[in-house]
């Protein structure tokens, strides 16, 4: 696994791309511009790693725009030891910037393969969170509540169990609505049962999905 000065370099230069679209937030870009994003994809597309655009990873699913990776994570609000369930591993690099971030992350994706080819590549990268291979809209019960959790997949609706396992006070980032186009969308538990919802542009995602496969 290289990381050379010209990665190094268009890791800066795509960083910036994405600050001049409206990312304040030094700790999200500074995360962003650590982690390898060329690892995730394979190495004829190192180029195409750091343009500003989503990319197939198989099984019908993407690794992020890098600018919408950014936008989630500052509405996410992360600090560092907070406790972070990520719904959707996919190639895995959203959980690394979440680890950069001081998170204590916490991981599920329903393809098995790729929950396998995350988990090892995370291992030789020296990021280490906590990887489950299981239904997302069930969230992680056993080991509730979090303080953050972020959604990477498009809902039709927002889970009632990713709701139940925020603390009070916690923040859930999830993409909503039917179809590829989804408007993003922020819930902060104000009490047990009571939630400030808010609005924030259009994204399109991949669907979320229960079923395991």
């Amino acid at each position: 696994m290289i990381d050379s000065y010209r990665h190094q370099g268009l890791r800066r230069k795509l960083v910036q791309t994405i600050k001049s679209k409206g990312i304040s937030d030094d700790r999200v870009l500074s995360a962003m511009e650590k982690i390898p994003r060329h690892y995730f994809m394979d190495s004829s597309f190192t180029e195409i790693a750091y343009q500003d655009k989503p990319f197939p990873i198989g099984l019908g699913q993407t690794i992020s725009q890098p600018y919408t990776v950014a936008f989630q994570t500052e509405l996410l609000k992360v600090e560092p030891g907070q406790k972070v369930l990520e719904i959707g591993t996919g190639s895995g690099y959203q959980a690394c910037v979440l680890v950069e971030m001081g998170a204590r992350v916490f991981s599920v994706e329903r393809h098995r393969e790729l929950h396998r080819k995350s988990k090892a590549l995370l291992g030789q990268m020296g990021y280490h969170p906590k990887l489950f291979y299981g239904d997302g809209y069930e969230g992680l019960p056993a080991y509730a509540p979090f303080d953050k959790i972020l959604v990477t997949a498009g809902a039709s609706e927002t889970p009632p169990a990713l709701l139940q396992q925020l603390n009070i006070g916690g923040m859930l980032v999830i993409p909503l609505g039917k179809g590829s186009n989804q408007v993003m969308t922020r819930f902060t538990k104000i009490s047990e049962n009571d939630f400030e919802k808010e609005e924030f542009g259009h994204f399109r995602f991949v669907p979320l999905l229960g079923k395991k496969t």
